[in-house]
């Protein structure tokens, strides 16, 4: 099962991208994560998850949800095993876009597990972050839902307060902080503020070049990273 590095980047096209225009960004990511060694994760369409994972060996291919069931009866819900079949490595649960209740959400965490699938789950107040992580799960990105896609990102003491909440629950959970992140400084900030890794959407899908934006973020989380570690050293 992969584990999950620090610094890490959650680059997120939602359903902006898809076929071709996915695959043309996730070579990209695929070729920055081996030059850089920085763990990407790329979340695509579930009808794209094999065509990514067939082209690339770097990234982390991130399914964007799925559903509890085991094989059998299940019409239309999102088989954990067709997922690890198409060649995802991870799975985003509980994004403001599609959550679930804490039952379901325990559920998927825990089938999750059965199969070595990373689970990034999202969460919108510290409070609620606090009782995510109790949960057992990989990443929980913390973001709130009111700044998703607004290009604003949360205030320095929410990145402080959710990550230092969260570790103290646990220390082995990794810490996404990613609401409103549109730039590289976006990605420097987060990350040396204590976030073990930052994404973005609208930052990569809307910018001129998404895979230029992708290399600069990465680079800015990386330089973050370093940062973070010499002032520490300093102290």
């Amino acid at each position: 099962m992969e584990t999950v590095k620090t610094p890490f980047l959650f680059v997120n096209p939602k359903s902006y991208l898809y076929g071709s225009q996915s695959l043309s960004l996730a070579l990209a990511a695929d070729q920055l994560a081996q030059e850089t060694g920085v763990q990407i994760f790329f979340t695509c369409p579930y009808a794209d998850l094999r065509l990514i994972a067939e082209h690339t060996q770097h990234i982390i291919v991130t399914a964007q949800n799925m559903d509890s069931l085991t094989p059998g009866r299940g019409m239309g819900a999102i088989l954990p095993e067709s997922l690890v079949e198409a060649g995802a490595k991870a799975v985003v649960l509980n994004h403001a876009e599609n959550q679930k209740t804490v039952a379901e959400l325990y559920a998927c965490i825990c089938r999750a597990r059965e199969l070595n699938l990373l689970t990034i789950v999202c969460a919108d107040s510290v409070t609620e972050a606090k009782a995510v992580a109790e949960l057992g799960v990989d990443v929980i990105l913390a973001e709130p839902t009111e700044l998703i896609g607004t290009g604003t990102t949360a205030d320095d003491d929410y990145t402080i307060q959710a990550t230092r909440a969260i570790k103290a629950v646990d220390p082995n959970v990794k810490v996404m902080i990613a609401s409103g992140i549109t730039t590289a400084e976006d990605c420097y900030k987060v990350v040396y503020l204590g976030a073990d890794g930052t994404g973005s959407t609208s930052g990569i899908v809307k910018a001129p070049d998404p895979a230029l934006r992708v290399k600069e973020m990465v680079h800015a989380i990386l330089q973050a990273m370093e940062d973070r570690n010499a002032d520490r050293t300093c102290r």
